[in-house]
């Protein structure tokens, strides 16, 4: 058995793996030795289908030390107006260029690829079964915690019958044009990708039927624009979103208010949605989305025969010519959370919602500058992912939390406002702090800060 130390072993080498990989290099002089079970770095990504793309600005997703993509606005298509969402070839190409041009390259990386851990620092090669001691001198970092659920790899929870056409959509280009209808499973962003895949390149919308278990809350992408040109629409969004949450009486009432504030959208005005796991949308997506108007809400699927579709809440005909297209992997689905930071441990979590990548580069920061566990832990309470907006609420208050820990700390404080992976301290940085408009937006943040977090506080607890 070969056998060598490290001073941190990560566990998978996705985007999260990777974000933390790449700060502690630049914070520490510490060797670090990742594993991971695929043959190439990036995560699910290597595994994505074809026209998958970022649902928010490539600018601020990755690692801190390289750019992805060049912050375009784009000119044409359903994302026009807004900065450029790399595609998933884009995003794999670009972790596989972090891997081999900044880590390697670095020389205190060691990368162990079509390996799996088996705990206690014991590693196997999967194809040889040769095993590997590592000698773990400061911590082990598990990145498993923020793995994705894709379709491509995910067990279904639904029985197909023989001679039912049911794919993951990475083969929906190739198999489209052999079928007359298509029925799309799930409620996700993969599930929108797939239905806007075959609305733009041809399909009619009588064509398609959409299965939706549960309505979506769908955040505006406009909100969620990192430059100084979109200020009125990111902190002006702030400020509505904290208006929303001063005013709300109820769960309801908050997620009515989020609507009106143009913050959140649904797919049918006529109904409430249900879940929120944060699918960011343009008008112009949600616009083509509702061009479907056979959309099923009894539930999950159950079971597919080639003339009859079963659900949870009942049952409906089907065409056997369909081609049924499965978006049913749950993407970040830990609602649970643990302790970050433990004797010998990082278990990494999200600590800022929706941002898993900021988050694993945040959590290599603290790492790096502070000394105790404790001491690191008051500055990483995890945030679970959302489901409803209950739980919603919920994180929304343990980010808060977060952000008032991290401004009392001036290291903190500086090294998240020159971080690439910040989504909003690039436009706060490009705008003019003495322009009337910006300084009302600021001035009328900071009064709502107090009333908007205490309220947070009832609605979580109701």
């Amino acid at each position: 058995m070969n056998r060598f130390d490290t001073d941190y072993l990560i566990i998978g080498a996705g985007a999260s793996g990777l974000a933390f990989a790449d700060t502690l290099l630049e914070e520490t002089d510490a060797h670090i030795t990742m594993v991971d079970r695929r043959d190439k770095p990036g995560g699910h990504w290597n595994d994505a289908y074809p026209f998958v793309r970022l649902h928010q600005p490539s600018s601020f997703y990755g690692v801190p030390s390289l750019n992805l993509g060049r912050a375009n606005i784009d000119a044409s298509g359903l994302n026009k107006g807004y900065e450029e969402l790399a595609s998933g070839p884009e995003v794999a190409n670009y972790f596989h260029a972090v891997m081999r041009d900044r880590l390697l390259k670095s020389g205190r990386v060691r990368f162990l690829p079509m390996s799996e851990h088996l705990g206690n620092g014991e590693v196997r090669q999967v194809l040889s079964g040769e095993r590997s001691q590592i000698d773990v001198r400061r911590r082990v970092i598990d990145a498993r915690l923020l793995e994705n659920g894709i379709p491509l790899t995910h067990e279904r929870k639904f029985h197909v019958a023989d001679g039912v056409a049911c794919i993951p959509p990475n083969f929906l280009p190739q198999q489209a044009q052999r079928h007359g209808s298509f029925t799309i499973l799930g409620a996700g962003k993969t599930a929108m990708d797939s239905v806007v895949w075959l609305l733009e390149n041809g399909a009619n919308p009588d064509q398609i039927r959409w299965i939706v278990p549960r309505d979506p809350w769908m955040i505006n992408r406009a909100f969620t624009q990192p430059s100084g040109a979109f200020y009125h629409e990111s902190y002006g969004g702030t400020m509505r979103q904290m208006e929303a949450m001063k005013d709300a009486t109820s769960i309801d009432d908050l997620a009515d208010r989020m609507e009106a504030a143009n913050l959140w959208m649904r797919l049918d005005p006529a109904v409430r949605p249900a879940i929120i796991h944060g699918p960011t949308v343009s008008m112009a997506e949600l616009h083509c989305m509702r061009q479907v108007r056979d959309i099923v809400r009894m539930g999950h699927v159950v079971n597919i025969e080639p003339d009859m579709l079963t659900l949870v809440g009942g049952t409906c005909p089907a065409d056997p010519d369909t081609l049924y297209v499965d978006c049913t992997a749950r993407a970040l689905g830990h609602t649970k959370t643990w302790p970050i930071f433990t004797e010998d441990r990082i278990a990494l979590q999200m600590i800022r919602l929706y941002q898993p990548t900021f988050s694993a580069s945040l959590i290599a920061k603290i790492e790096a500058t502070f000394d105790t566990d404790k001491q690191k832990n008051a500055l990483a309470t995890p945030v679970p992912m959302t489901d409803t907006v209950q739980t919603w609420v919920v994180s929304q208050l343990a980010g808060t939390l977060n952000q008032v820990a991290w401004s009392q700390h001036p290291e903190i404080r500086a090294w998240i406002a020159g971080c690439r992976l910040d989504g909003f301290g690039r436009a706060a940085r490009e705008v003019d702090r003495d322009d009337p408009e910006v300084k009302a937006i600021y001035s009328r943040i900071k009064e709502l800060s107090m009333p908007a977090f205490a309220s947070m506080q009832k609605l979580a607890a109701a």
